[in-house]
């Protein structure tokens, strides 16, 4: 036995119809599929490569100092003054337990633009660093994975 809540034949129903809001749903968990990714790659940097790397999963709260060619200096992509490196990664690992920075620095970047930096960094309190460099591919095809090291 079924009910017809419309009244009389042809009349106007009270049903809901979820397809149209399905169909709205499913396009913007795609458009958040693919965005998602993007917001995360930060400041754009030519890594350096190297053979000798351990995989280290980039996670959410992780501290990441990238030095662009031009030697600015970005805070977890937000542009800092030199001279302001160590108080702002002091302020921003203040209530944290693990004090660990990640450096990603561009290959055009000299040696000494990347210690400064180390140096104000362990002027902040920051004892450990981790330098991020590309893998070297070892065969034809062989994808770059993300390696980091002390």
């Amino acid at each position: 036995m079924a009910m017809d809540l419309g009244g009389a034949k042809g009349g106007l129903k009270s049903d809901i119809n979820v397809t149209p809001l399905v169909d709205v749903m499913l396009v913007l968990l795609v458009i958040m599929m693919l965005i998602a990714p993007l917001l995360q790659q930060g400041v754009s940097v030519k890594l350096p490569t190297a053979t000798n790397t351990a995989d280290k999963p980039e996670t959410q709260g992780q501290t990441v100092i990238a030095i662009a060619k031009d030697k600015q200096i970005y805070l977890n992509t937000k542009p800092v003054k030199n001279d302001e490196l160590g108080m702002k990664v002091m302020d921003l690992l203040e209530g944290q337990k693990e004090k660990i920075v990640i450096i990603k620095a561009d290959t055009a970047v000299d040696y000494g633009a990347v210690m400064t930096a180390m140096d104000q960094l362990r002027k902040a309190g920051v004892e450990d660093m981790a330098l991020i460099t590309d893998q070297k591919k070892t065969g034809p095809g062989a994808p770059a994975a993300r390696a980091g090291g002390q």
